[in-house]
């Protein structure tokens, strides 16, 4: 595939089927640095999983990291089929995909949290990086709230993906019973309805960023009122009430 954008897009629809229905609900202008900054943090993502090796996995992080930041710095092309596309991205996202690229790190080693303070502070480099550089790119500042917002999404991702990360033994939380859980999503829901209320204040651009997040609360609720969903791999709601959720976040804007 020639356009480096569409292949960015091809690629988030086949490993991140929840962003990309984001994107699509963002204007069309908007939608081709977004395809690009979450194409990229897909890969980023899936770095540290490519090989049980840790060595291998920080080395694959660290092209990474050089990549962007010569591409940040120096305004060098990152080396890759999607490359071009990532030079849509202001400077602002390239640093914060550079920062999630190395709070991923942790991915490589897989060791598991010792408290949810711990966890709070993973998410906060990773998903939230990542929507305060959809923010970035959207023009809409709000960087704190944005980091916020995307934390709790972060943690409804990370509840999801419980039961894999579990059978591989990485990324887990220690002393996570089925209570503790529970305690653990109604914190995420109370920080992401803080978040919600102080974006209606923000810029559009910034509530448009934070469509990433669309389906969290629907997920965070289930897992709170029902905690033995999570290990039975059983928080996503239907096709039709998640699509549903992406037009009410949609419309909220």
């Amino acid at each position: 595939m020639s356009d480096p954008v569409a292949l960015c897009a091809e690629r988030l629809a086949a490993g991140d089927p929840d962003r990309f229905a984001a994107v699509m609900a963002c204007p069309a202008p908007d939608r081709a640095a977004l395809f690009a900054l979450y194409a990229a943090n897909l890969a980023i993502a899936q770095a540290p999983w490519a090989s049980a090796e840790p060595l291998v996995a920080e080395m694959r992080l660290q092209w990474w990291i050089d990549a962007l930041g010569a591409l940040a710095g120096q305004g060098r092309p990152v080396p890759q089929e999607i490359g071009p596309a990532l030079e849509l991205l202001p400077a602002a996202a390239l640093r914060g995909l550079i920062a999630v690229a190395e709070a991923r790190r942790a991915d490589c080693h897989g060791e598991a949290f010792a408290d949810a303070a711990r966890l709070w502070d993973y998410l906060d480099a990773t998903s939230g990086a990542v929507c305060a550089a959809a923010g970035a790119c959207l023009g809409a500042g709000s960087e704190a709230v944005l980091h916020a917002h995307g934390a709790a999404a972060g943690l409804a991702n990370w509840l999801i993906a419980l039961p894999e990360l579990t059978a591989r033994g990485r990324l887990t939380l220690a002393g996570a019973t089925p209570d503790a859980l529970a305690l653990l999503a109604r914190d995420g829901t109370a920080r992401l309805h803080a978040a919600q209320a102080a974006l209606r204040a923000a810029p559009a651009g910034a509530r448009l960023a934070a469509l990433s997040g669309w389906q969290a609360a629907a997920v965070l609720h289930r897992a709170a009122a029902a905690p033995e969903r999570i290990a039975a791999g059983a928080l996503r709601g239907s096709e039709f009430s998640r699509r549903l959720g992406l037009l009410r976040a949609r419309l909220a804007v």
